[in-house]
């Protein structure tokens, strides 16, 4: 298995959750952006590091099995993150990052900001889009 030395969590969406974990310094940042952008700031950290030692972890949705009851706005959402994963899939594999799509039922999501600085011990700023990346890669 190969060994990395970065590890980015995408929670994709119109508001992207972006988590960058750098587990030999035991750091973690998150940022929320749009999907432009972060798709950018990913692109900037694999440059930064040597021999590709970067995974990128993103959130799925053409994955999910489960669905519960959804208005039309909740279904129209649905299917532009599932447009999202695509492309997110297209940009990595063209760009050469190493990545894994991570079905959303394998992820623990929809945490409270209280109870992800408990867990994490990460003092800034989140969202709940971050929060959801963060979850792709902590403590990895």
């Amino acid at each position: 298995m190969k060994s990395y030395d970065i590890f980015i969590g995408i929670d994709p969406g119109t508001n992207t959750g972006i988590a960058v974990w750098y587990p030999f310094f035991d750091d973690l940042t998150l940022q929320t952006m749009k999907v432009h952008k972060a798709m950018e700031h990913v692109s900037e950290i694999a440059k930064e590091i040597p021999n590709r030692k970067c995974l990128v972890r993103f959130e799925d949705a053409r994955q999910r099995k489960w669905f519960g009851e959804a208005g039309r706005e909740q279904l129209q959402g649905a299917g532009s993150i599932k447009r999202d994963c695509a492309i997110w899939e297209d940009f990595l594999r063209d760009s050469g990052i190493d990545f894994e799509m991570v079905p959303p039922k394998n992820i623990h999501t929809k945490i409270s900001a209280d109870y992800f600085k408990k867990l994490t011990g990460y003092e800034g700023r989140t969202s709940k889009h971050s929060r959801d990346a963060a979850m792709l890669v902590w403590g990895m």
